[in-house]
Parts: C-alpha cells; structure tokens; sequence
C-alpha cells in the first residue's frame, strides 16, 4: 500500500516528487497558536519559555523546535494560552475570514483547534455551534474548549444532517474541515501509510460530499462554506468540490486570495487557482482549502429560547460574591447551571453537551463552582477574588495538594502571572485546591 501511495503522489507532484520524499523523513512541524481570548500575541511572545518563529499562515500562530517536550504540562497550556496546532492547520480559519457578531457553524470540529481559532475572532459576540458526531471525540472537542474560555457557543454531538436541519439557514459562516484519508498527516502516524488504499479514498469522497449537503442547509444567503481536508487525494479535493457545486449550482467557488500555499491541480473547469494547497514544501504540513458562497435564498427554521427560571439564592448569593457584574442570561439543566451573554437556544432532539460558562451544580443550599467558570475568558475581567501563586505553589496546584497560603474563607481564582488557573477554596488558614482530578499531574519545575 505504500508504494501505491507513493506512486500516486509521484503521478501528482511530478518534478517536486523527490523533494517531497524527503520531507516523509524530517519531523513534522509543530506550533502553538495564542489564544487571544486569554492572551494578547505581543505578551504570549515575552512569556513563552521557547524561541518562536512565525508562521506564515495566521499571525497567531508561531513554529516550535520538534525537541520540545512535555509542553502539555506546562501551566500556560493548561490554563488556555495557546493551543498546540501545526501552523498551516491555521489556514482554513484564516480563508473562513470571521468577523465579530457572525453565527458560525464549525460542523466536524474535533479535537477544537479550528473552534478555538473562530472563538478568538469572534471575540465574545455572535454565535459558534462546534459539533463532533464521535462521542469520544466529542468530550475531547468539549474539554478544549473549556481550557481556552469559550463561553459564547454550544458544543453538540450529533449527525450533521441533523443538526443542520434543526438550524436551516442560520449560519454567516459554516466550516466543513472534513473526515479525510488523511495522507497529510503520514507522518504523524507512521502505521497509517501502510493501512492506505484508493478504496478509502473513495470512502471518504462520499462521506464528504454527504456532510457538504448537510451544511448547505445550514447557509443563510451569501453565507460562506470553507471545505478543507488534511489530504491530498484530488478524489477529495478539486473532485468533491467540482461535484458539488455541479449539483448546487447556487453556489460559487470564491477566491481565497491566500498568500500562502499554492493552487489546485487541474480538474475539469474548476479554476483551481481560486482554491489553496499546502505541502510539506510550503511550511505546512497536507492541507486543502476550498471557499464557496451561498447566492441563493433559504428559509429559516424557527428558533426558540429556554425559558428563564428564577434562580436559587445560593446562585444569585455565589455570583454576587465571586463576580463584580452578573451576568445577563442563565439556564438551570437539573440542578447545573450555565450563563452567557445571549439568551439559550433549545434544540430538540440534538445532543447538547455544553452551552455557554458551566458554573456549578446546586448541592442543598450551596453551588459547587466549575472549573470552567473560573477559566472562562469572558467572566475573568469580573472575577472579584484572585490569589496569585508563586513557582512552588502552582505546582503544588496542578499536583493536587493543599496550598500552605492563608486565605479569607471562600473561593478564590487561583493565577499565575496573572492567567487563571483554576479555583481554590480557602478556609482562613489555607486553601483547599479545587482542581478537577482529571487535569491533576506532576509539573517539572523547570517548564515553567
């Protein structure tokens, strides 16, 4: 299977095939992208403990050496500063070109990278649905999410057919990252050549085209639809993009108008200089991107908005206490509780996993904080009680131990150079660390 593979790109690349085979034996390039939402670029670059170099495909994203290990562990990453992404990965967001106060629909948005990426441009406003239908990868897209502050979405787990059609004709903006063969990505995962073949391809050629309908319907006139992969099967990318605007032809292919990257490869009459190609050659690792408009009218299904409850006292009581302005919509899901800026959508017979800030569950006559309620990018500017840690105390933190720091009684956002990190609760000695035992680990001192 690799030699057909390798046959294949041989076919595609033609003269620069030989410089592509090389690149199969370098390391992958690795990046991290700032999350401005917790993080201005300018003050990431002072902090970050490594030597940066900027990428050429979104003016938040920066390359890293390959040497660099444990990066997960370090307290920028666990506190949402930066998402660690592979720079040209970048480029879909970029070409989707988010403005501020825009619904967006990222519609295959597992592990979060491009989620992440739109929430940040969204700055707070409008509106970003991140779906996942993979259960699994579903909690994973949730947990990125909650790490990097987004509060201004809904994050669901359901078949895109579905949900596109609960939602018709809402969406400015619709993101089709696509399940691909994922050739791109070899690297990475070095069996996954082995287990190629032009049967898969195909595979995931019409699972593609499937998914493309789903979010068509989700368009509102003139809306915008990037479709991209990490492959570079044309079967998955001038094909699929030439068949499906043969079968919508209230769509058009806009230029993309990239500085980075290169045009298509030639397929029927598809004007591939309009979509964008990026090779190992380029900087950036096996992506395609594609943007199409909408030209056409759609109807829009109806919304409907939870009804607000009154609230406990114990909320009321907690938000007066913890934040110095209360927020302006809320929803009680049993005895959890959420807030956001807009009031909440209801969907029926759609998974929702998380909509706006989750802020605690009520137990009796009290609410137990959730730790995304303190990493929320949004309430942080509002957080009336912070402690800041040292060194030696914030990786006393991440280990789960209590912090020798006297404290008033009462929770309390822990930080660190100012970031949050998450919650603690003192009770006039010392103070109970809050942290949620998944994300507990053993930090090396000298990451930080």
């Amino acid at each position: 299977m690799k030699e057909a593979f390798l046959n294949r790109m041989k076919l595609l690349l033609q003269e620069e095939y030989e410089e592509y085979v090389k690149t199969l034996d370098m390391p992958m390039y690795r990046g991290v992208r700032v999350n401005t939402l917790k993080c201005a670029v300018e003050d990431f670059t002072k902090e970050f403990p490594h030597s940066l170099s900027v990428s050429p495909f979104c003016k938040e994203s920066f390359y890293i050496s390959p040497q660099i290990a444990s990066l997960g562990n370090h307290p920028f990453h666990s506190c949402g500063l930066f998402y660690m992404q592979e720079p040209s990965a970048s480029s879909a967001v970029e070409i989707l070109d988010v403005q501020e106060g825009e619904w967006v629909l990222d519609l295959c948005a597992a592990p979060g990278g491009k989620s992440t990426q739109i929430a940040a441009k969204l700055k707070h406003t409008g509106f970003l649905l991140s779906n996942e239908i993979d259960v699994g990868r579903a909690s994973v897209l949730l947990s990125n999410m909650e790490r990097l502050g987004v509060g201004e979405n809904m994050i669901t787990c359901a078949k895109p057919e579905e949900l596109c059609k609960a939602l018709q004709g809402h969406f400015d903006k619709v993101l089709v990252d696509a399940p691909c063969s994922g050739e791109g990505m070899f690297k990475k995962h070095d069996s996954a050549m082995e287990g190629w073949s032009e049967e898969h391809v195909n595979a995931c050629r019409y699972r593609q085209l499937h998914i493309l309908e789903s979010a068509y319907k989700a368009l509102k006139q003139d809306g915008i639809l990037v479709y991209s992969t990490c492959t570079y099967a044309v079967e998955e990318n001038e094909q699929v993009v030439y068949e499906f605007l043969k079968t919508h032809p209230d769509m058009e292919l806009v230029d993309s108008r990239a500085s980075f990257g290169r045009g298509g490869f030639a397929y029927e009459d598809l004007p591939v200089s309009y979509v964008r190609r990026i090779f190992p050659m380029d900087r950036g690792e096996g992506h395609f991107i594609a943007k199409m408009r909408r030209i056409s009218a759609n109807e829009q299904t109806k919304l409907v908005y939870e009804k607000e409850k009154k609230l406990p006292n114990c909320v009321i009581s907690f938000f007066q206490e913890q934040l110095s302005v209360l927020p302006m919509h809320w929803m009680m899901d049993e005895q959890r509780v959420y807030v956001r800026q807009a009031p909440f959508l209801r969907l029926k017979n759609i998974r929702i996993l998380r909509q706006g800030i989750a802020c605690g569950e009520v137990r009796g006559q009290r609410l137990e904080p959730h730790h995304h309620f303190y990493l929320s990018a949004f309430l942080r500017p509002y957080l009336k009680s912070t402690t800041e840690l040292t060194k030696e105390e914030a990786i006393l933190f991440y280990s789960g131990n209590v912090l020798p720091k006297e404290h008033r009684k009462g929770y309390t956002a822990l930080t660190y150079h100012g970031y949050v990190l998450g919650l603690g609760k003192g009770d006039g000695v010392c103070i109970k660390n809050k942290l949620p035992k998944g994300l507990r680990c053993s930090v090396d001192g000298n990451l930080f």
